[in-house]
């Protein structure tokens, strides 16, 4: 199931980012600049195609995303067909083009979703509750504790709770009830197993807690038929400004984190160091993403993985509008700070800049890389 789950990755990671690519050369094109090469992954280069359009289609070994490779992309360039020769609203429209597919992509899955059954990933998750059928999976086993009675009694994870005691099990709470209500005591426990059902009996803890001694988790979605686009289009919005102010918390944590070890005292260390720590749980790179993330996904089932997809994308669209060189964002920025100022942005300097930005994206990605092995072990 890993290798399954880091396939699956890969391949829906370079759909986003080729996807992402397509619509900067789609609306280069048609804004007279001249696409010479689009790449599906990274050089080296693996199998190469001049198109009857001229541009150069190149598969490449490193299969982690694409790129899109423009005529006379710096902004001084002049000759017709060239990138720096395009209108400041040209080159907008050019640079933020992949955002928009982006955004557009988790539109239009999440839509499907709606329509096939929509994970309930945030509190009040945009509905149409005249056209919201909400369907509850069975209560599932996510983890088990060593040596507790679940584990005594041969449950394995993912094994599904139908009753226990003989008490049917439709949520969480109920489970965590009947265990309270019955602890100390034997007791059986219907579960599903590869859509097969068996009992076994489990000797509860006499104890107010953990008288099961697993971690439960259900899942509920919500399925809608003529709402689903606009449920799509809403809840795109809901999750873009979730991830919004997920990078806010990301940079305060951060940043105040590292204010935070100057602290004099022990306790201000303390909470600086809890900063550093939730900032670091929250990021995950590309190790992170393939190793774990869509693995767990893809044991959930194809939905998870669709859903998985959309939140990818929009946060491609969203970090993809930030003011950090070497990102279409911070490209715009660039270019649009030295219209301000009225002064020539050279090769030179936009090369430094953008240099300068994709050397710190790299750091941080090794940095984030190196957490996320950490996590492993």
């Amino acid at each position: 199931m890993l290798i399954i789950g880091i396939i699956i990755g890969l391949i829906v990671l370079v759909f986003l980012v080729a996807a992402h690519e397509l619509g900067h050369a789609i609306v280069a094109k048609r804004n007279g600049v001249v696409v010479e090469e689009f790449g599906i992954g990274f050089p080296p280069r693996a199998w190469a195609k001049k198109l009857k359009n001229g541009v150069l289609f190149t598969v490449n070994w490193l299969p982690l995303g694409g790129f899109v490779r423009l005529q006379g992309e710096s902004d001084d360039a002049s000759k017709k067909g060239d990138y720096g020769n395009a209108t400041f609203w040209q080159k907008t429209k050019i640079l933020f083009a992949g955002v928009v597919v982006n955004w557009l992509i988790a539109v239009v899955l999440l839509t499907i979703l709606a329509l096939t059954g929509l994970p309930s990933g945030i509190p009040n998750q945009f509905t149409v509750p005249s056209d919201t059928t909400v369907i509850t999976d069975p209560v599932k086993i996510g983890s088990l504790t060593a040596g507790y009675p679940a584990e005594k009694a041969g449950l394995q994870r993912g094994d599904k709770i139908i009753s226990l005691a003989g008490e049917p099990i439709d949520t969480t709470a109920e489970l965590i009830d009947i265990s309270k209500a019955n602890r100390g005591e034997t007791v059986p426990v219907v579960y599903e197993r590869n859509n097969q059902q068996a009992t076994a009996d489990v000797a509860l803890r006499d104890a107010d807690s953990a008288t099961f001694g697993a971690a439960l988790g259900q899942n509920q979605k919500t399925k809608s038929t003529w709402s689903a686009p606009i449920v799509g289009v809403v809840s795109t919005g809901q999750y873009t400004w979730l991830t919004v102010q997920g990078l806010g918390n990301l940079v305060s944590n951060f940043f105040g984190g590292l204010a935070g070890q100057l602290s004099t005292s022990e306790e201000g260390r303390e909470k600086a160091t809890d900063k550093l720590n939730e900032a670091g749980a929250s990021v995950a790179g590309p190790v992170g993403i393939l190793g774990v993330i869509f693995p767990a996904a893809s044991e959930v089932g194809p939905s998870r993985v669709v859903f998985l997809a959309a939140i990818i994308s929009l946060t491609l669209a969203v970090m993809n509008t930030l003011p950090i060189p070497s990102l279409d964002g911070g490209r715009w920025f660039v270019t649009a700070l030295f219209r301000v100022i009225k002064k020539p942005l050279t090769k030179d300097i936009e090369e430094r800049i953008n240099g300068t930005g994709f050397m710190v994206l790299l750091g941080l990605i090794l940095l984030v890389t190196i957490a996320d092995v950490l996590k492993l072990f």
